[in-house]
């Protein structure tokens, strides 16, 4: 049996809470793509494949202090095309080690054919989520740096 683009979008977001980048990249198919369109500093515009998309959660996620303890508010669009769906998200947590509160929201656009991910367009904070990991100094530095020497 097929997942439907909604059913995915909800293994996704259950991807994300249990930092799993195995579960996440799972759910992709083997030449998918994911963009970042919101590009920030230190962090990829695209990932090319299901295993570079592995890769790349698992770096971050084990790196990461921010522990997603859910994710809610969750909006579920359905667009015309029936293998799209967009997902509005917020996700609550806190950052470790000390247990501060921790709040990110997102926007999710996933193309889903044959019940796997071909195309994502992830429109995350990333600068807020650098800023409760205590990292937005070395995003602004970076940033900086990049528009020095372009």
């Amino acid at each position: 049996m097929r997942l439907t683009p909604r059913e995915v979008l909800a293994r996704y977001h259950r991807a994300m809470v249990n930092r799993s980048a195995d579960d996440l990249a799972d759910l992709y198919a083997a030449d998918a793509l994911h963009t970042f369109p919101f590009r920030a500093p230190l962090f990829p515009a695209r990932l090319e494949g299901r295993e570079e998309i592995r890769a790349l959660y698992r770096a971050a996620w084990g790196a990461s202090p921010v522990r997603l303890a859910e994710i809610h508010d969750v909006v579920v669009h359905d667009a015309a095309d029936p293998e799209v769906v967009i997902g509005e998200w917020e996700g609550t947590g806190t950052v470790e080690p000390d247990g501060r509160p921790f709040r990110a929201t997102g926007l999710l656009t996933l193309r889903v054919r044959n019940g796997e991910i071909v195309e994502t367009r992830d429109y995350m904070d990333v600068f807020g989520t650098y800023h409760a990991m205590g990292r937005l100094k070395d995003v602004v530095t970076a940033a900086e740096n990049a528009a020095a020497t372009a």
